[in-house]
């Protein structure tokens, strides 16, 4: 269904999952980089030599800042208003 041209479309904005979703995954990141930086090279006696910190943080931060640009680059657009259930549904073929 397309929208008139003089109306403005409202998106789903900060209550869109992924916006959410992509803020932990980067706090958490973040936090796993900040564990790296305070604490320099100790700590990698268990994984081999490899900095796990610093890699598992910065995949985790830029699979969050990647979910945050997928949210404002294809916003979820909320329909104006909904009169009962039926009109959720798709149109039967």
């Amino acid at each position: 269904m397309a929208q008139p041209t003089g109306s403005k479309k409202h998106t789903a904005g900060a209550l869109d999952i992924r916006n959410v979703i992509g803020a932990l995954l980067f706090v958490y990141g973040a936090i796993l980089l900040v564990t790296r930086l305070v604490s320099g090279d100790e700590g990698g006696e268990n994984s081999a030599g490899v900095n796990a910190n610093l890699w598992a943080g910065l995949a985790l931060a830029a699979v969050g800042a990647g979910f945050m640009i997928w949210s404002r680059v294809r916003p979820i657009v909320v329909p104006e208003h909904v009169d009962s259930p039926e009109d959720l549904t798709p149109p039967k073929r």
